[in-house]
């Protein structure tokens, strides 16, 4: 048994997962996982730079996981970097900053890499499931990009592309510095045209049509489950590996592009972080539903930061 520690920073989110890991038995045993909003790729597509303000949420929140590393006794700790930081001219800023904080110097990791990761945090304990079929898969859709992966026990192919659903929203939904509310049916149109050319590029490289199984990982996708299952508030245990099909996705993606940012706000498992930005990576799931023909999405909670925490096990 391993006590690990695994940071993943994502452009909208900086995650860490604390657990003792079995490598003999393929058991993670968390000890802590939590999420902080600090929106790291804030204007990262259109000045390519991570903002000052961005940078300090995120080493604030570095800061209190460096506090939860040390209280748990963690012998190992990973921190990987992904979109935002991979994009910006200005990320020595952000390498030194975690250095001084955490004693580690982030990797920023490729697109490859990140779908690895994510490919084994949702699969491993799928393995011997007779009600799912493979091949696998596995969507983590994030705030700047989005991985595409499919294998069976292990990566057969993989691709990650540059849509998210902060990306999208940036890129698509904002008017003169606020986020149309609700967007105009062009914006959506254009939105939707972005995302198409993204699978028709993901598609190159990764077979969607073979997969038998759609998983779907991170916030955009459990929160259309919660949204799905009306849950009172974010419930994990809920959420993981519920299944949500494409109709009931159609029905929520139309509901959050037609609503205010009040009527999101008001969804009682809504992360206050994601109002702006779900409706975004809700189309972006239902895009890929109906590109492969999938009738549901398996959502996992458990996604790249397992991955990680695996792979220093």
């Amino acid at each position: 048994m391993t006590r690990v520690a695994a940071v993943d920073c994502g452009t909208n989110s900086i995650r860490l997962l604390v657990a003792d890991a079995d490598p003999a038995t393929g058991e993670l045993t968390d000890l802590d996982r939590r999420m902080t909003i600090v929106r790291l790729g804030q204007g990262v597509d259109r000045t390519g730079r991570l903002a000052p303000e961005a940078l300090e949420r995120t080493f604030a929140a570095c800061r209190e996981y460096a506090e939860v590393v040390k209280a748990h006794g963690a012998e190992r700790l990973r921190f990987v970097a992904t979109s935002a930081s991979r994009d910006a001219e200005n990320r020595d800023d952000f390498v030194r900053g975690v250095l001084d904080i955490l004693g580690v110097e982030p990797e920023v990791i490729s697109g490859d890499q990140e779908a690895e990761f994510s490919f084994t945090g949702a699969t491993k304990e799928l393995t011997g499931r007779a009600d799912l079929d493979k091949p696998y898969l596995v969507v983590d859709i994030g705030g700047g990009s989005t991985e595409f992966v499919v294998g069976e026990d292990h990566v057969r192919a993989a691709r990650s592309v540059d849509v998210g659903c902060v990306r999208m929203t940036e890129r698509h939904l904002v008017r003169d510095g606020a986020v149309t509310d609700p967007p105009t049916a062009e914006q959506v149109a254009a939105m939707r045209a972005d995302i198409e050319a993204a699978l028709d590029l993901a598609e190159r490289t990764v077979p969607l049509g073979e997969a038998r199984t759609l998983v779907g990982l991170a916030g955009s996708v459990t929160t259309v489950s919660a949204i799905a299952q009306e849950l009172p508030e974010y419930d994990s245990a809920a959420i993981h590996h519920s299944r949500v099909s494409r109709d009931r996705v159609r029905e929520i993606t139309d509901w959050l592009l037609a609503s205010t940012h009040a009527e999101r706000a008001a969804v009682a498992s809504m992360h206050p972080g994601r109002v702006d930005v779900i409706a975004a990576g809700s189309l972006v799931l239902l895009a890929i539903m109906e590109r492969t023909g999938a009738e549901e999405v398996v959502v996992s909670e458990h996604d790249i930061l397992d991955g990680i925490a695996w792979s220093i096990a």
